[in-house]
């Protein structure tokens, strides 16, 4: 049986139902961590023009500092690249495990009553990727 393990959530957007069940499933994960609002503001708008994201990194290590984060914990750590990068370091430095979600696009083409084309996009989660497998 695997040990219970919490998922810290660097991630822009809402787990899906797949999302969940994938954790709990295939990572043991019983408690889900999300960033507070102020944090998540942050992770999801990161300046364009910064040159640099050492300084703008500091507080998501902190946060996860602040939460000990240990061994037996999973971060799921997506979105800007750079800064993913970086906390990928940090998480894996600090032997927790850093990962990411892989999906599956789908594009759905329909033509309206104007002859326009609407192309929809369709992403699916497959499973969890830790970083560096």
């Amino acid at each position: 049986m695997m040990n219970s393990k919490r998922m810290f959530l660097l991630f822009s957007h809402q787990l899906t139902d797949e999302q969940i069940q994938d954790a709990r499933q295939n990572w043991g994960v019983s408690e889900f961590v999300s960033l507070p609002s102020d944090l998540q503001q942050k992770w999801s708008n990161v300046p364009a023009e910064l040159e640099s994201l050492q300084a703008y990194a500091q507080p998501f290590i902190q946060w996860l500092s602040d939460h000990q984060l240990g061994s037996s914990d999973v971060v799921l750590n997506q979105g800007d690249f750079g800064l993913s990068y970086l906390l990928a370091n940090h998480i894996i430095f600090n032997q927790a495990t850093a990962v990411y979600s892989t999906t599956v696009r789908k594009a759905v083409k329909e033509l309206n009553m104007d002859g326009e084309v609407i192309t929809t996009k369709i992403f699916k989660h497959q499973i969890f990727r830790e970083y560096g497998a």
